[in-house]
């Protein structure tokens, strides 16, 4: 298990942003080839994130590089590439635009056969981008496709060119819809995340100097179930990590709960009342979210 509460999109051609990103209060940096980088800069922008990785002082955070959409030319020399140079200072790369569980059973091959040729030590693991309509037909079956696949991230922008809906929705709302317009696809994605007991990712909130709609964003994802969100501009971060953090208050009541109802069960309770309220194994249950991103955090 990994902290996501924010991922912090930094584009790979750009070395003082990478810079700023390391020291960044995110709890994973991506360095981006893909939708952040022109392509006459793609070639170039691996050497760069190659030395970031290894390079740059990443503190806690957990390193991670966006290669190109599989179906681009860039691909597979991503892969190749950066992991052949900088493997063992990378942890995660996050695959855009997948559409079936073989675009990731192909990556988790390719991965397999360089991290043999190289006897790395720690496997690297894998995060996609859901933002095609197909991907969103089959995405039990990509939720499960590999055992490096670590967490389904939701990508708004590209999703909704690819259903060709309004783009002035693209932030999760547009006049005259009632209700969230991401509400459908960010329910069948945490469904199918936790189902195959990895994480679910909230995507980028283009507007990243409407700190209160992004707020708001993060409380949709969290209440489905989203352990995170993607961030695009470092401002974002206190948002994302406070929305995603359980405040103490909320540990400390998941701890008093989930000890008192041990204690009932010990005498043969299975139930209690507590605070007027009935405590049963479904509360308990309930809160073991609190308490396991209490644990990472240290809390």
């Amino acid at each position: 298990m990994r902290l996501r509460r924010t991922e912090l999109s930094t584009p790979a051609s750009n070395t003082r942003m990478m810079e700023k990103a390391a020291a960044s209060t995110a709890d994973l940096v991506l360095l981006d080839l893909e939708d952040g980088v022109a392509p006459n800069e793609k070639v170039a922008a691996r050497g760069k994130a190659i030395w970031a990785l290894k390079n740059l002082d990443w503190g806690r955070k957990t390193r991670a590089v966006r290669i190109n959409d599989l179906e681009s030319e860039y691909a597979y020399q991503d892969i190749i590439t950066i992991v052949e140079e900088a493997g063992s200072a990378l942890e995660l790369l996050i695959v855009p635009k997948v559409k079936t569980a073989f675009d990731v059973l192909w990556v988790d091959r390719l991965l397999t056969l360089i991290e043999k040729r190289l006897r790395l030590t720690r496997r690297i693991g894998l995060e996609v981008l859901i933002e095609e309509v197909e991907a969103m037909i089959c995405i039990e079956e990509i939720a499960r496709s590999s055992s490096r696949l670590e967490a389904l991230i939701f990508g708004p922008g590209d999703y909704s060119a690819s259903q060709g809906m309004d783009s002035r929705g693209i932030e999760g709302s547009v006049e005259g819809y009632p209700g969230d317009l991401w509400h459908y696809a960010r329910n069948k994605i945490a469904i199918a995340a936790r189902a195959a007991g990895i994480d679910a990712i909230d995507g980028a909130y283009a507007d990243f100097k409407n700190d209160l709609g992004y707020q708001q964003q993060c409380l949709h994802a969290r209440t489905l179930g989203f352990v995170g969100k993607w961030a695009i501009h470092p401002n974002q971060l206190p948002i994302a990590n406070l929305v995603f953090s359980p405040t103490p208050e909320a540990i400390a009541d998941a701890r008093r709960i989930t000890t008192a109802y041990q204690e009932a069960l010990s005498q043969g309770q299975g139930a209690i009342a507590l605070d007027g309220k009935m405590v049963d194994a479904a509360i308990v249950r309930s809160l073991s979210t609190i308490l396991q991103k209490a644990e990472l955090l240290d809390l």
